[in-house]
């Protein structure tokens, strides 16, 4: 599940509601709404899958809720397209365990991503997230920037083409931190911004946080960037201190801010 957000007024309440809670970083709650449905229906199993495994990502925690819910989602799958995009999200809770160091499966992720991959005609709806994932994997673990960079053009496009604008702003973010690497600053400013644009009106407050440190790192104004800081750290703490990984590169409020807020 990559989602494009919850803007329409006509879409289902139930949508509405676990998009709500997901964007504020209530991924358990979200679940829970998903749980009877999930029972018997193969897409209901994967998105509650999918929230579980995002809370691992931003929390580091879950991880034993996230994999049974994975396996029942894998048990319920009857077609290739629905193997193929359970092995997809296989992949990237082994991906999540190796990245946060709670266990190394680099090993378990790829061939999980390759099986999906074999499985998903290359028109799929769930081909452009398996193609980030798979981004994913080449930069962080491999640590292969160029064939980053293609997967993540891959869904760039396949995101364009199906209007999904949540996995558009992971795509922007990604291939700005590949610019940034290679000393494209303004290329990077401008994918950060647009990354945080789209987190913005699509509302995904759990994800903009990081969107604006970001584009803090990449801001030549002190002053831009301090703003953009302290935005960032007010939502942190707003989650509760989610995604837990961003803490370190939050400076703490002022006391007296503090004590205002």
């Amino acid at each position: 599940m990559s989602g494009s957000g919850t803007t329409a007024d006509d879409d289902p309440p139930l949508r509405t509601a676990v998009w709500r809670l997901r964007s504020r970083a209530c991924w358990t709650d979200a679940a829970a709404l998903l749980e009877h449905d999930a029972a018997t229906d193969p897409a209901a199993a994967l998105q509650r899958t999918a929230l579980l495994t995002e809370r691992c990502l931003y929390t580091g925690e879950g991880w034993t809720d996230a994999e049974d819910a994975l396996r029942t989602a894998e048990a319920m799958a009857h077609d290739d397209a629905e193997r193929g995009a359970a092995a997809c999200e296989r992949g990237h809770l082994a991906y999540a365990s190796t990245l946060l160091g709670v266990r190394d499966r680099a090993d378990e992720a790829r061939v999980a991503l390759s099986r999906s991959a074999a499985l998903l005609s290359p028109a799929a709806p769930a081909r452009p997230l398996l193609d980030f994932r798979r981004g994913l994997i080449a930069q962080n673990i491999a640590d292969s920037p160029q064939a980053a960079r293609a997967a993540y053009r891959r869904a760039h496009a396949g995101a364009t083409a199906q209007g999904d604008e949540l996995l558009l702003s992971s795509t922007w973010r990604q291939l700005a931190l590949l610019s940034l690497r290679e000393g494209e600053l303004a290329e990077a400013r401008h994918g950060f911004a647009e990354s945080l644009r789209i987190r913005e009106e699509l509302g995904y407050l759990v994800g903009t946080a990081p969107a604006l440190i970001a584009l803090a790192d990449t801001e030549p104004e002190p002053e831009a960037a301090a703003r953009l800081r302290a935005e960032a750290g007010r939502l942190f703490r707003l989650l509760g201190g989610v995604p837990s990984w961003l803490a370190p590169h939050l400076t703490p409020p002022a006391p007296e801010t503090a004590e205002a807020n």
